[in-house]
């Protein structure tokens, strides 16, 4: 289920994934942030996203969130899917990073981050795969080890997830268990 065109390195990069970090704004939503007239915040997330996530999670593989901003539709929505390890107000996503890291047991190569903007750099620069949404910052892009061919809040959290399952060779009992 894999492309035929992936590269082996990229391939043995999602192999290794026991940890997904995802950012919130730019990744899991389309990054724009809206207001109702009442001052609360609003953001849409994309259902195949949400499946990807629960997949990775119903697979083994560890699914957290670190974000910069505070917002409670984040909490709700990743309490929702299962997701246990959501970190927001993270100025320093790097520390926070290091300290799920240490807690988790896990060396760097066993995670992927995936991210769209500057702050996401510095931890993508130490994770064993580095991951951008097609519509991250050009500077992020070039980064990356990976680039989605999708934007953030449009499925690209759901090709992560579905890139890493195939690599694990989880993807054949995915669809197997869909199907019935």
């Amino acid at each position: 289920m894999l492309p035929s065109d992936l590269p082996t390195d990229i391939r043995d990069r999602a192999a290794r994934v026991r940890l997904a970090i995802f950012d919130v704004d730019g990744v899991l939503t389309d990054g724009r942030l809206i207001y109702a007239a009442d001052g609360h915040e609003l953001k849409a997330f994309h259902v195949h996203d949400g499946l990807g996530l629960k997949r990775l999670l119903a697979n083994h593989v560890e699914v957290a969130v670190i974000t910069a901003r505070l917002s409670m539709i984040v909490t709700e929505r990743m309490a929702e899917l299962g997701v246990a390890h959501v970190y927001q107000g993270q100025d320093d996503k790097l520390a926070c990073y290091e300290q799920l890291l240490h807690a988790l047991k896990l060396d760097p190569a066993q995670v992927a981050y995936t991210g769209d903007d500057l702050p996401d750099l510095a931890v993508m620069q130490r994770v064993g795969f580095s991951i951008a949404v097609a519509n991250a910052h050009p500077w992020v892009r070039e980064r990356a080890h990976w680039r989605t061919r999708l934007p953030g809040g449009a499925g690209a959290a759901r090709e992560v997830a579905d890139l890493i399952l195939g690599a694990q060779g989880k993807a054949e009992a995915e669809l197997a268990a869909f199907s019935r």
